[in-house]
């Protein structure tokens, strides 16, 4: 529509009126999609393939990208792409947020302290590791992508005297595995079915405690095919036994946000950093420019297992963080 305006001289200037212009609602649907999709495949495990499995160690990343929908909603008055907005990063903060928020139990019970690391095929620096262990102290290490040249480095710079029990499985690869301890160990050849990387597991006796049986784990990572055999050995992991206290620890290549890896721990256990509201810590890749993105390292424990502390840990020479969990076991 044109303005007429009198200039008061005997003639007229006809004047284009500003067009308000509309930003169509279809944007703020185009916005919500994807992180209502993200959503869905979370909330339902809907990951397939090895493409899907990857991204969906980001949804921490996408749950605090799922604002930016509800804010265009908001701004275009499209109630609906809002509501489907706010769904969504409701869906997806519940999700994320528990593992920032830690619900840690009581703090009795017999300590066990497990720290594990993946050095990255040997190459973490052993002194540091070392002092990371004098450090903290562990009860139990789990190490994986374990070398034998790595196995001698550390006992020459006094592993085996802080933790001379120990179940090894060391290869000149990234399938090599073993468990070091401060109390003796009794090697399990059957606890689960391995796939993948080597994978021992032991059972050691405390002191005032019930036995615990314990797991190094390193399954291959979801990359184009192998995805098939890490869901396999996720699967394989065995379940909580009533009878004894079971702890598993390593890298999993898996975060908490993979389907397969919550079927696992609703079988009976907990993630302690989980528990502990360090969760959202992440753990890979370290040791680069930018800084780690997503947490695939873990210590998971029987539910009867109180989780006192957690902490992350970076370790020159390796691309992992370690991670270390300080427990309280429950009496016998």
């Amino acid at each position: 529509m044109d303005i007429v305006t009198d200039t008061g001289v005997g003639g007229v200037i006809m004047m284009p009126s500003r067009r308000r212009r509309r930003i169509p609602k279809a944007l703020a649907w185009a916005a919500v999609t994807p992180f209502a999709v993200w959503a869905l495949a979370r909330g339902a495990g809907l990951e397939r393939g090895s493409l899907a499995t990857q991204l969906m160690t980001a949804t921490p990343y996408a749950a605090a990208g799922s604002l930016v929908p509800v804010l265009i909603a908001v701004l275009i008055r499209n109630r609906a792409a809002a509501a489907v907005a706010l769904v969504t990063t409701a869906a997806l903060g519940l999700s994320v947020l528990p593992r920032a928020l830690g619900s840690t139990g009581s703090a009795t019970g017999t300590p066990l302290r497990v720290l594990t690391l993946n050095t990255f095929f040997g190459g973490a620096e052993p002194e540091f590791v070392m002092g990371l262990i004098r450090h903290l102290r562990p009860d139990v290490l789990s190490i994986q992508e374990l070398t034998p040249g790595l196995v001698e480095e550390l006992d020459r710079s006094g592993l085996k005297d802080l933790l001379p029990y120990r179940t090894l499985e060391a290869e000149w690869s990234s399938g090599g595995t073993g468990l070091y301890a401060r109390y003796p160990l009794t090697p399990l050849k059957n606890m689960f079915e391995v796939i993948g990387h080597n994978m021992p597991a032991a059972r050691m006796i405390l002191p005032g405690a019930k036995p615990v049986e314990i797991a190094a784990v390193h399954p291959l990572p979801p990359l184009g095919g192998q995805v098939h055999d890490w869901t396999a050995a996720i699967g394989a992991f065995p379940s909580a036994s009533p009878d004894t206290i079971r702890i598993l620890a390593g890298d999993f290549n898996a975060s908490l946000d993979h389907a397969v890896m919550r079927r696992f721990l609703s079988r009976g256990y907990v993630d302690a950093a989980d528990s502990a509201g360090q969760g959202l810590v992440p753990t890979w890749p370290a040791g680069r420019r930018l800084p780690p993105i997503i947490t695939i390292d873990h210590v998971v424990v029987d539910r009867r297992v109180n989780v006192n502390a957690v902490s992350v840990h970076t370790v020159p020479g390796t691309d992992h963080r370690a991670v270390f969990a300080d427990l309280r076991l429950p009496p016998p």
